[in-house]
């Protein structure tokens, strides 16, 4: 019997390219050849801690993006929410929750539950009318930030470095759950 190929081939990545891509990630995180000097003379910050800091910053800044999606488009708050609430997480994650506790969380409760986000609608980013188009939106930011952390992943310190790629990975596959879905 011969072998037919599938009429349709699948659009993206599969899933076990993702998974593939996520472990090169840990592997090159685990690679890393030594520790960056630290500069602590003087009291100013390391790179390491510039960096857990920017990154808290960054996922923060995401979540208020996913928030202000959330408030501008109650019908995607199922789709977003559990996501958004991944990204909090790595901010806590990379801040030890310093940063992101009351917040974000007092957010998603108030977007769920309908009611306006008043922590974070000041500093909103501009929504698209088209839910199609915020996602899309979220998506490309979700892209960017994990690009931007597997580059600085490879000048961090060992346990900050499987952090970044970590967290990177799970930005990648947010991505993709949001370019598929939105298609």
């Amino acid at each position: 019997m011969p072998f037919t190929l599938p009429s349709r081939a699948p659009s993206g990545p599969r899933r076990r390219t993702l998974l593939a891509s996520a472990a090169g990630a840990f592997a090159l995180a685990g690679c890393s050849a030594s520790e960056p000097s630290t500069d602590t003379a003087g009291g100013s910050p390391s790179a390491a801690d510039r960096a857990r800091a920017r990154a808290a910053r960054d996922s923060e800044e995401l979540a208020d993006h996913y928030a202000a999606v959330i408030a501008a488009h109650p019908a995607l708050a199922k789709r977003l929410t559990p996501l958004r609430a991944e990204v909090v997480r790595h901010a806590k994650a990379f801040g030890d929750g310093a940063h992101a506790t009351a917040s974000p969380s007092a957010t998603v409760s108030a977007t769920a539950a309908g009611a306006p986000a008043s922590a974070s609608a000041s500093a909103s980013p501009t929504v698209p009318a088209e839910p199609k188009d915020a996602v899309g939106e979220l998506a490309a930011a979700e892209r960017t930030l994990a690009d931007a952390r597997t580059k600085a992943l490879v000048e961090m310190p060992g346990e900050l470095a499987r952090l970044l790629a970590s967290v990177a990975a799970a930005g990648a596959a947010h991505a993709y759950l949001l370019s598929e879905g939105a298609k």
